[in-house]
């Protein structure tokens, strides 16, 4: 077990010192707040134009948001990194209902614990922001073969 540790160690390691890493992080942060920003706009709407329940206004504006972030990561952010656009998509697509679902479980606990909604919704998405690269990261947008397969 400490082999397997030690060499995990070594890979976070070198994958610190990668400069391209940092850009690709920066890139998807940059994504990410362009896809914030469209969330909270839609949120917002989907909350207070329409009186759409908090929860099911949360899932809608992810709808829209996930929409906006696959396609600029798509192309910007892991171009270089682009497999097969369904297989991808979908894997972006399970990574990204499982950030919705830590979202929403986040999320629901600030409201419970009286935060209004709006910020609410804000702080949740920042908390689960680094989870979802991970994911993105290391499986919807991996290089290699094997990522199509």
């Amino acid at each position: 077990m400490s082999t397997q540790a030690g060499v995990a160690r070594a890979r976070v390691s070198g994958a610190l010192r990668r400069r391209a890493n940092w850009e690709q992080l920066l890139k998807f942060c940059v994504v990410g707040a362009s896809g914030y920003a469209v969330n909270l706009a839609v949120y917002t709407l989907l909350l207070r134009a329409a009186g759409v329940h908090y929860l099911p206004a949360a899932v809608g504006s992810f709808l829209v948001a996930v929409t906006n972030n696959y396609t600029w990561n798509r192309v910007w952010t892991f171009r270089g990194e682009r497999g097969h656009v369904v297989f991808q998509g979908l894997r972006f697509l399970v990574v990204s209902v499982l950030a919705l679902g830590a979202n929403l479980v986040v999320l629901a606990l600030l409201v419970e614990l009286g935060g209004g909604k709006v910020v609410s919704q804000a702080i949740a998405i920042v908390l689960v922001t680094p989870v979802n690269f991970v994911g993105n990261k290391l499986w919807s947008f991996r290089v290699g073969r094997s990522a199509d397969s």
